[in-house]
Order: C-alpha cells, then structure tokens, then sequence
C-alpha cells in the first residue's frame, strides 16, 4: 500500500513539471483580470473571461397557478344557422290496431214518386180540346195521379221522365200533346192511314212544385180519334221521379 502512495506522488510531481519543448506559459497574478489604468498603454488582458455570460430569466408559472374560479354568467345564444337538407325518409312503421266502428248515421230519406195509368175506351175529338182521362190504374204511388183529372200533380219538385202510347184510329187522324200545365211540351202525331199503327213519345221534365202534366187530345177542327176497347190496354200514360231537387234527411 505504501508503495502505491509513493508511486502516485512521483507521477503527480512529473505532470507539474513542463516538458523543454513546450513554450514558456507567461506569469499571471491575481489583478490581472482587472482593466489597465487609464492612459498606461497597456492592452486591457485577454485571458480568463472573453465575454460576460448571458442570464436568462426563468419563472416557473406552476407555483404561479392560483384556484379555479366560479362560473361566469351563460353568455347570449347565438343566431340560428341555416337549415339543413331534408333527411332521408324514415322506414314505415308498423300497421296500428283496427279502431272502434263509428255511431251508425242517420238513414237517408229516399223520395219517390210514380204512376201508370192506362184507358180501355177509344176517344174522339170534341169542338174544344179534352184532358185523355185513364180508367185502369198500375201503379199510383201516393196517389199523385188524379184519375178524376187525368192529370199527375207534382208533390216533389226534380226532374222527371214521361211516356204517352196511344194506337191509331183506321182514316183518322192522330194528334195529342203531352202538357206541362198549360204549355205543349211533345205531340204525338200519326197521318190519317188504312191501317191502324201504335205511336209512342218520351220526353223529361224538370217540374216544380205543384206542376200538373197531362195529354190532350187536340179539338175537331182536325178530325182524330185514339183508339183502344175492353179487351186490350192500348193507351197508356206513365212517369216517375228521376232526382229530386232536394234530397229528403
């Protein structure tokens, strides 16, 4: 141990000492970083420091960090921004359940009204003209056709469809009109002729209240006849209700 003491000491002593080669190192004292006097001559020295170091100043804002603070107050909203293109469609949903049946409703009044009549006796014409009065009845709903009269009495005013047959009388003359009131609405006409032929003519009528429709055999100055017997109806007059004008509640 002794000797590795002995040992270091000797190698530290050799490093002091400067080898014959290298170039004299040049004597320093403890003033020597001071600057030289004013007007000396001398160069200020260039040893030690070569510049003064630079300080930066360094702060270390965790320590700085102070407590969170409260909630500040809800600030306006703002506008409302554009809309959006439509979506896609949403898939169908599922069927609902069967619902309740409703209160039945008040039944509607339907409004009739109908006749046809018929004559089992010829006619001849007169020196004034003649309302064709009927003997056989068919059908008379309510009783609108007066028999007494030969003429229906509207009781629903609408419009209504109407039918006259009549068969001719052999060399006479045919000539009857179906009336509305006082006004000739449709004649049925047939030339005199040998033979006897069955004539027929339909019309419609829109009527109102209390209107009367009926045929009318013309007056003598034109000799005509219908023709018919007890056997067979031949003449026939017959109407009914198409639509009423107002439809009954």
């Amino acid at each position: 141990m002794l000797g590795v003491l002995l040992l270091l000491s000797l190698t530290s002593l050799v490093a002091l000492v400067p080898p014959p080669s290298a170039p004299p190192v040049p004597c320093r004292h403890c003033c020597d970083h001071l600057e030289p006097e004013e007007g000396s001559g001398d160069q200020p020295p260039t040893g030690g420091f070569s510049h003064v170091p630079e300080i930066r100043t360094y702060i270390n804002m965790t320590i700085l960090k102070g407590d969170k603070g409260e909630r500040g107050d809800r600030g306006t909203p703002g506008k409302a921004g554009h809309e959006g293109p439509p979506g896609s469609r949403g898939p169908m949903g599922s069927k609902g359940t069967k619902g309740q049946a409703g209160l039945p409703g008040d039944p509607c009044k339907v409004q009739y009204s109908a006749f046809s009549v018929g004559r089992r006796k010829s006619l001849h014409s007169l020196e004034s003209y003649q309302a064709v009065v009927f003997d056989t009845v068919f059908v008379n709903l309510d009783g609108h056709f007066d028999m007494f009269k030969g003429k229906f009495l509207c009781h629903i005013p609408g419009i209504y469809f109407f039918n006259v047959n009549i068969h001719t009388w052999n060399f006479k003359e045919t000539y009857v009109h179906i009336m509305q009131n006082d006004t000739e609405q449709a004649i049925v006409y047939a030339q005199p002729s040998d033979r006897s032929i069955m004539q027929s003519q339909s019309l419609m009528l829109k009527l109102e209240l209390s209107d009367e429709v009926w045929v009318r055999l013309y007056k003598r100055e034109r000799e005509n006849a219908i023709y018919s017997d007890d056997v067979d109806v031949y003449i026939t007059f017959n109407g009914y209700l198409i639509k009423a004008s107002v439809e009954g509640k």
